[in-house]
């Protein structure tokens, strides 16, 4: 009886310790000056300390799966690489705060997206969206939203959920009035930028 109470002394021990040494989220500002990985290669060396990620401009023909390994990882940015489609086990990266995607020729977001629940920064412009997954809507601490240049048709309902949203970037996608105007119902408290109505109805 006293081995086995040993034993589970010793396993809730280690079980804190595992959960001390995993990263602590950073500060957007600490994010940003923060010195990332630019080779998956080098990263992979010592995949649990891995917090930033910049792989722009380094002609990714898919999203490398190696990336999933990167557990603590706080900041990717896989822009301007030709990627058009990300893995639905993204939600691996729970801690992810900040994802750039921008100019990947990106045709869909996984409906896992919206377990990244610390995301705070989501940057999906110039791409091939025509849809975004209502999971979006569990994004609950997306302060930044940039879909800039896609080709939405539609915009779901559970929008309205993203509380600590301030901006929202919708410019050169067109967009009737009636449109406009139910998006900003649904985001009263966040800055959303639009072009000119396309003074069209769907």
């Amino acid at each position: 009886m006293y081995k086995i109470f040993s034993k589970l002394i010793i396993i809730f021990v280690l079980s804190l310790f595992s959960k001390s040494v995993q990263a602590q989220l950073l500060d957007s500002l600490t994010l940003d000056t923060l010195t990332g990985y630019i080779s998956i290669q080098e990263a992979l060396k010592n995949p649990e300390v891995v917090t930033k990620l910049v792989l722009r401009k380094q002609h990714l023909k898919s999203f490398p799966k190696a990336i999933l390994q990167f557990k603590n990882l706080q900041y990717l940015d896989i822009s301007k690489n030709s990627i058009d489609e990300l893995p639905d086990s993204i939600d691996v990266l729970k801690d992810l705060q900040y994802f750039a995607c921008s100019k990947t020729g990106l045709k869909r977001l996984p409906k896992q997206i919206g377990k990244l629940t610390n995301l705070k920064y989501l940057n999906c412009n110039q791409n091939d969206l025509d849809a975004l997954p209502p999971q979006i809507g569990n994004l609950e601490k997306l302060e930044y939203l940039d879909l800039w240049s896609n080709n939405f048709e539609e915009y779901p309902s559970s929008l309205a959920s993203l509380k600590s949203l301030r901006v929202l970037d919708l410019r050169n996608i067109l967009i009737s009035d009636e449109t406009q105007a139910y998006i900003l119902r649904m985001l009263p408290n966040a800055k959303v930028y639009m072009s000119p109505s396309c003074k069209c109805k769907w």
